[in-house]
């Protein structure tokens, strides 16, 4: 099937960045999309697998395990002698449906072949076929709150564990996950909403050359794919190399000593309680230098990762209109956290 090119997607750039920064440094923690049906969020889903770098997996792992770190059936595979045959594909987009069960989710383990040959035989589900790829979750705010949990869990360990009747059987689960949302059809529990890494609102374009632009590449993209593909296959392959850089310099960039203590208290400044976002805007302040070919972390991408990650996890008051935090906000807030740095050497020093 051929996919919308995530380069051709017109505007949304925070919708973008936010996808390609959570691909360059997954332990971003994922991202929250807020905004109505019809703002691209589910083709810009779909588009970004596409930037990604293909794997390499054991050709018939229910897991997609790599075959330098086969899962724990690969290996009792290959410790019975086994050769393990390996494949290289792209990474899957797994949609989680809202009607999905926890068995459906998690997988279920077939208890008979358990309890009378003593083998944990699992049915794997959605999150193992999710592994290694981008599990997406449409109106996530709808999904029944255990079963969100349930997925948190698993995105935080990068383990699935499924008990059932005093069995456990587990396997690897890493994915990205995504979640989208319409807020006008509920909200999501601010303990959900702070377990994913940033958040973004995708709103419809105002400006009519840029709504005319999205008929027509659409228009083109429906009429003949192949040809859309071709056209931006030139993009595509340059953003995509973007990204395999950006995620092989991560691991050089450091952050300086004095952004760590700003983004320290530039959570409780703003009325964000959760270790979380220090370590999302954190997280998120790496990826945007890695992005930009740096090595170094600025007060520029600590404001950006800052603006990205803290929005949704602001305290609410009852009594107040919600609040956006804003890049503006942040700004205001780092610059000024920075400024009493030197002030309160001085004191201790004098």
């Amino acid at each position: 099937m051929q996919v919308f090119p995530f380069t051709a997607i017109v505007d949304q750039g925070n919708l973008k960045q936010a996808l390609l920064l959570n691909a360059v440094n997954p332990a971003i923690g994922g991202l929250l999309i807020k905004g109505p049906s019809g703002t691209a969020k589910s083709t810009a889903v779909r588009g970004l697998a596409e930037l990604l770098p293909e794997i390499e997996v054991v050709a018939d792992c229910p897991f997609g395990c790599a075959p330098r770190q086969p899962c724990r059936s690969c290996r009792a595979r290959e410790d019975a002698g086994e050769t393990l045959q390996a494949v290289t594909r792209r990474r899957r987009v797994v949609n989680l449906p809202l009607n999905a069960t926890e068995d459906r989710i998690s997988g279920t383990i077939d208890l008979t072949r358990a309890l009378r040959d003593g083998e944990k035989a699992l049915e794997p589900g959605l999150l193992a076929e999710a592994n290694r790829g981008v599990l997406y979750i449409d109106e996530i705010n709808l999904l029944d709150d255990h079963l969100v949990d349930v997925l948190l869990d698993a995105a935080a360990l990068g383990v699935n564990v499924v008990e059932r009747e005093g069995v456990s059987v587990s396997h690897p689960a890493r994915f990205l996950l995504v979640g989208t949302m319409n807020e006008e059809e509920g909200e999501l529990r601010p303990q959900i909403a702070d377990r994913l890494g940033l958040t973004i609102s995708a709103a419809p374009l105002d400006q009519s050359e840029l709504r005319v632009e999205i008929m027509r590449r659409r228009e083109r993209f429906t009429s003949d794919p192949n040809a859309m593909t071709e056209e931006w296959a030139p993009a595509q392959a340059a953003l995509a190399e973007d990204v395999r850089r950006a995620a092989e310099l991560l691991s050089k960039v450091r952050v300086p000593d004095s952004l760590y203590t700003a983004i320290a208290k530039l959570g409780r400044r703003v009325g964000v309680g959760s270790h979380r976002g220090d370590i999302a805007v954190l997280e998120g302040a790496k990826a945007i230098a890695a992005m930009e070919g740096r090595t170094e972390v600025t007060i520029e991408d600590v404001v950006a990762g800052g603006a990205l990650a803290l929005n949704h996890r602001v305290e609410a008051d009852p009594f107040e209109t919600v609040r956006q935090l804003n890049a503006v906000e942040v700004r205001r807030a780092l610059e000024a956290i920075l400024a009493d740095e030197p002030k309160k050497k001085a004191v201790k020093g004098g």
